[in-house]
């Protein structure tokens, strides 16, 4: 993989595109476009604007169409733009056509997603899985990408796998992903013997999509000192930590986010990361209550675990930034009952579809963490109970 060649100082300044097609509302799409522009911002680049266009298809030549990139074209012929980021994934014949047109570096989220997770990614382990995720990206765009692989200029979505010497043969590339298939097995059955080394202990994941504050709940009931920041995929390899609470012992792993049209390939590669996931006894839902589109974030994540075969495991829904949705929904001049009422109607909304398994919380201003703690406690000491009968005795 090859590094980052821009300076550091030197502002990226890009555009985005999205097509709201048959079936999406505006707003929707809006959503999502603002989830790509923070997506563009955690990995260096400033969006200064953006364009949709209502298509019942997309253009198979160029996504969009004839006149919405000439629209484009003619915005960025006046402005200094270095990247042009498509909402949806684009095939290489598209990209090639889209650059030729624009002659501007030009990108879709996934290649986005994976540049992010190739600046991210600190351990052997991450590495390979996003350079493996890389390769499977661009084995089907092989045939349309010969300049966009070409490109020596450095950049977002230019982290990738090779740099003067382009491998474009795709047998070339075919190989390359055995052999990093390969080296993951190899490093995933380490870490499967790590896991089976743990001992009886019961295993709980933090799961969510991305930033919505897992890695500040992982600080705050393991005390540890889990790296967390206000950006995308702040964590990509998974960190396990032994918690005792009330004599109880288990173990909590934080794993990397999840995100609405996350690459199937990314999912595949970080499979071993993922595997937490799978072999967890319990897992920790935590859910941005103060994000417009929380719910549908929620209904992305599950969707997600049933990919993994992982929605049939006791949950407990976490409920987090209690404080900033009150900010947002609640003025100082509404009356007090009133607020209680709300708050109230909201979480007897969720305790009836959850089925009592849920927490609301604020990991930031640590409010009802006491609340997690016992949730947490309940669960554990039952799998105890019917697991390790001989144990659960010592944990009371």
């Amino acid at each position: 993989m090859i590094e980052k060649k821009i300076n550091n100082n030197a502002e990226i300044n890009a555009v985005l595109v999205g097509v709201i097609q048959q079936g999406q509302t505006e707003e929707l799409v809006k959503d999502y476009l603002d989830e790509l522009k923070f997506l563009a911002e955690t990995a260096g680049a400033n969006t200064i604007k953006t364009f949709t266009q209502k298509l019942a298809h997309p253009d198979s030549r160029s996504f969009v169409g004839k006149g919405k990139l000439e629209e484009v074209k003619k915005y960025i012929s006046t402005r200094s733009v270095q990247l042009v980021i498509f909402d949806d994934e684009l095939t290489g014949s598209q990209i090639t056509n889209i650059e030729k047109e624009l002659q501007v570096q030009t990108i879709d989220r996934s290649d986005l997603i994976l540049d992010i997770f190739a600046s991210r990614a600190k351990t052997a382990q991450a590495k390979v899985q996003v350079e493996l995720a890389q390769y499977q990206y661009i084995l089907p765009r092989l045939k349309g990408m010969w300049k966009h692989l070409e490109r020596q200029g450095g950049g977002i979505g230019t982290r990738g796998p090779g740099e003067s010497e382009i491998e474009t043969d795709r047998r070339i590339v075919k190989d390359k992903i055995g052999v990093l298939r390969k080296r993951l097995s190899e490093i995933d059955k380490q870490a499967f013997t790590q896991r089976k080394e743990r001992g009886e202990l019961i295993r709980i994941a933090l799961v969510g999509y991305t930033n919505v504050g897992k890695s500040t709940i992982m600080n705050l009931l393991s005390k540890s000192d889990v790296f967390a920041e206000n950006k995308l995929f702040a964590t990509l390899d998974t960190t396990t930590r032994k918690v005792v609470l009330g004599h109880t012992p288990f173990l909590l792993s934080d794993t990397v986010g999840f995100i609405r049209k996350l690459p199937h390939h990314l999912i595949e590669s970080f499979k071993s990361t993922l595997d937490e996931v799978r072999e967890a006894d319990i897992l920790l839902h935590v859910v941005d209550i103060s994000h417009p589109q929380y719910e549908e974030q929620l209904l992305v994540v599950n969707k997600t675990l049933h990919e993994l075969k992982s929605d049939n495991k006791p949950v407990i829904t976490v409920f987090n930034k209690m404080d900033q949705y009150e900010k947002d929904h609640f003025d100082e001049w509404l009356d007090p009952a009133v607020k209680q009422d709300l708050l109230r109607e909201l979480k007897e909304k969720w305790q009836a579809q959850t089925e009592g398994s849920c927490v609301f919380i604020s990991a930031i201003e640590k409010k009802n963490i006491s609340g997690l703690r016992q949730a947490i406690l309940n669960k554990v000491r039952t799998i105890y109970q019917v697991r390790y009968p001989y144990k659960a005795e010592f944990f009371y």
